[in-house]
């Protein structure tokens, strides 16, 4: 049994076609067909089912590559300690940010990491919070940024910052002429959210503490930009809460709707996840220190509660 062997298993394992894995992992079909086979002859099992299309994982299959997966890691943790000693930042490192982040984020810090680390090949890929930690489970992601907590074994959350929720209210609305926000004056079902998958929609909602009732609603939508909903609650179809770093670009007819919340101000947590393995800690900590260093001047609250993306609506006031 080899680690390349192993390689070309999980290449098989996800892209569920010999032909696509083989080209994923730069080598010809009967190539990684033959080491494939060679490897379940050693093993006497079957490791694919090739009478199924696409290609399926046998029962034991399905055990073997699970494990395959922390060898694969392990051995991955060789160059990692040889590189730490050496103190070299430097490779492709593949990052993974959720969309509510992704615009506002990266541009304040990305060009400072890049010229700092000349080095490092960063592939960078908006995903929802679901992809992210499948492609952190499978390998595919080094590191994310998304909001936390999530609670989830396996996955280690590093806090970057936390960000308040600032709500939206035009001209008009009954809560425009409020110096500052109270979460109890929150009605779900005056508020435009983002489209499902969006773990910014799931803190709005745990921190109204209520349902949306669609029944009676004579208009449903919800978008994915909240550039869209900045749009809608202008046309007074209701008021969004978007979060603080997305209000500071903004054109200053459209500043005068903000509205602050009152201590504690409502907020998200904003982490750099990564697996417990913990490869390539050093980029990682570049990563967080360089974006440490530009979010702390942009936010500057302290008396925060963190309202959870999870379902269990968990609050955690920070002082």
């Amino acid at each position: 049994m080899t680690i390349t062997q192993l390689h070309y298993v999980l290449a098989v394992a996800e892209h569920k076609n010999f032909t696509k894995a083989a080209q994923k992992v730069f080598v010809t079909q009967p190539t990684l067909s033959m080491q494939i086979q060679k490897l379940e002859e050693e093993l006497e099992v079957t490791i694919f089912d090739r009478t199924k299309k696409p290609i399926q994982l046998t029962e034991v299959g399905q055990k073997i590559v699970q494990q395959a997966r922390n060898i694969v890691n392990e051995s991955d943790r060789i160059q990692d300690i040889v590189d730490q000693q050496k103190g070299f930042i430097g490779g492709i490192f593949r990052l993974g940010v959720i969309p509510t982040v992704m615009p506002t984020l990266l541009p304040m810090f990305i060009k400072n990491f890049i010229n700092k680390y000349p080095k490092v090949k960063l592939k960078i890929e908006e995903l929802h919070t679901e992809a992210i930690l499948e492609k952190l489970k499978e390998g595919h992601l080094d590191a994310a940024i998304a909001a936390t907590p999530l609670e989830l074994e396996g996955i280690k959350e590093n806090v970057l910052y936390y960000e308040p929720f600032v709500g939206y209210i035009p001209e008009g609305h009954s809560l425009h002429k409020s110096d500052k926000l109270d979460v109890t004056e929150l009605d779900i079902n005056d508020m435009l959210l983002l489209e499902d998958g969006h773990c910014f929609k799931d803190g709005v909602i745990n921190l109204c503490k209520a349902s949306r009732d669609y029944e009676e609603e004579q208009l449903q939508l919800e978008s994915g930009s909240f550039e869209t909903l900045i749009k809608l609650t202008n046309e007074g179809l209701g008021m969004t809460l978007l979060p603080y770093l997305h209000t500071l670009d903004m054109k200053e007819k459209d500043k005068k709707n903000l509205k602050m919340f009152k201590d504690p101000v409502p907020a998200r947590e904003v982490s750099l996840i990564y697996n417990r393995s913990e490869l390539k800690m050093q980029i990682i900590e570049a990563l967080r220190s360089t974006i440490a260093g530009v979010v702390k001047g942009a936010i500057t609250f302290q008396n925060v509660k963190i309202i959870s993306p999870l379902n269990n609506k968990k609050e955690l006031k920070l002082n």
